[in-house]
């Protein structure tokens, strides 16, 4: 089976998992995608799928292939790539595929656990991220100090570093309010004086506020004080 084969063998399996009724509800939850590229799948239909997917020949194949027209194919190539157990090969698979994101979705959907066991050395391919000029290989970047380097791994370098991106993208800029808004619920001491401080634009410095307001993790004292430092 040549590429372009393996290609519409894929497509054809996506198109009998498609749901268009789940299609158009998600199509108004990532507005940056196309609706007709998008074909309707459930995410645990398709990490299913992944899974089955991944253990054959043909998803080395399918690797190789960037960038795709449906997105589901996107989905379905991070969730292969979460499967890589080979940490250089990893990092060299998400460095092809992040420049080819274009949405937050497929964005959040990676978690790339194998780089638990690389955490000492996995903050160099972040800061690379971060600096980058890409609205997605950003949000993926500060996603992975969100979900890496909160607790014990935690350093008051990164929060400065999230800090100092400057950008006008809504999907940069909502992901560092997350990322913020989480930060406050696991190392409230050393995230707080962020907001005391208002060393965020106002725009993420009120969106962080308002996440953690809406958070189960930080308590009603600390929601109290949080509203006074609302930038009006």
């Amino acid at each position: 089976m040549n590429q372009e084969e393996m290609i519409r063998d894929v497509r054809k399996r996506l198109f009998e998992m498609q749901d268009t009724g789940y299609r158009d509800f998600h199509a108004r939850l990532v507005p940056t995608v196309e609706k007709e590229k998008i074909i309707g799948i459930r995410t645990p239909i398709l990490r299913k799928f992944a899974k089955e997917f991944g253990k054959t020949e043909r998803s080395e194949m399918f690797l190789k292939v960037l960038p795709h027209q449906y997105y589901e194919e996107n989905n379905l190539h991070g969730l292969l790539i979460e499967q890589i157990k080979d940490y250089p090969t990893l990092i060299g698979e998400l460095n092809r595929f992040l420049p080819c994101i274009d949405n937050w979705a497929t964005c959040d959907l990676l978690t790339v656990r194998v780089v638990k066991k690389h955490l000492d050395t996995f903050t160099e391919e972040v800061e690379r991220w971060l600096a980058s000029d890409h609205t997605y290989t950003i949000r993926f970047g500060i996603g992975m100090l969100m979900r890496y380097y909160l607790e014990e791994h935690f350093s008051l370098e990164y929060p400065e570093k999230v800090a100092k991106i400057c950008s006008k993208e809504y999907y940069v800029n909502m992901m560092r309010a997350w990322y913020f808004a989480t930060a406050l619920a696991k190392q409230y001491e050393a995230i707080f004086p962020f907001l005391e401080e208002k060393r965020l634009d106002a725009w993420t410095h009120n969106k962080t506020i308002q996440k953690a307001i809406e958070s189960y993790r930080i308590t009603q004292e600390q929601k109290a004080y949080l509203r006074t430092l609302r930038i009006k």
